[in-house]
């Protein structure tokens, strides 16, 4: 009989919970879509985050391997991050913006055929009601747990379909 070590535990409890995060993810952004409660693009979430960062509920940073090399990328993540920290609002890095295009309901291309830029997704409060779910609220308590030990703005892993 093999014995697993507490690593190898935390480990399958981390994915598992990894998992579980990714999924309530997709609950979110499916929940929000159609209520028009999403902006996409950095300069566009930069102008929302602007006008009303009052009414922004979780603040999507998402990336690819080849992403990381883009040093103005990176500069801008940077001040959106501080900018998000500044005003209580969670932030979550997504590793998969094929999957995050998928989950927006597209192939992460505008009307006219060009791409997206899928690199900042706001989600934001309807203004007709006080937005209850709760996809939300675990997406959110994962923020906030990962503040609690140092991790400001934490990473999930977006499985492919």
């Amino acid at each position: 009989m093999y014995n697993m070590t507490f690593e190898e535990l935390s480990g399958d409890y981390s994915q598992e919970r990894m998992d579980s995060v990714a999924k309530a993810l997709e609950e979110v952004l499916a929940s929000a879509l159609p209520q028009g409660c999403i902006t996409v693009g950095v300069y566009e979430a930069a102008k929302s985050l602007n006008v009303d960062p009052d009414n922004v509920v979780l603040c999507i940073l998402a990336t690819d391997d080849e992403d990381v090399k883009d040093v103005a990328l990176q500069i801008h993540f940077t001040l959106i991050q501080a900018f998000c920290c500044e005003n209580d609002i969670n932030i979550l890095r997504v590793n998969n913006t094929r999957r995050l295009a998928e989950m927006l309901g597209g192939g992460g291309k505008q009307s006219g055929g060009e791409p997206m830029d899928l690199h900042c997704v706001l989600v934001t409060s309807p203004h007709s009601t006080s937005w209850k779910d709760p996809a939300l609220t675990k997406v959110n308590r994962f923020c906030r747990e990962s503040r609690c030990m140092d991790q400001w703005v934490p990473i999930i892993n977006l499985p492919e379909r």
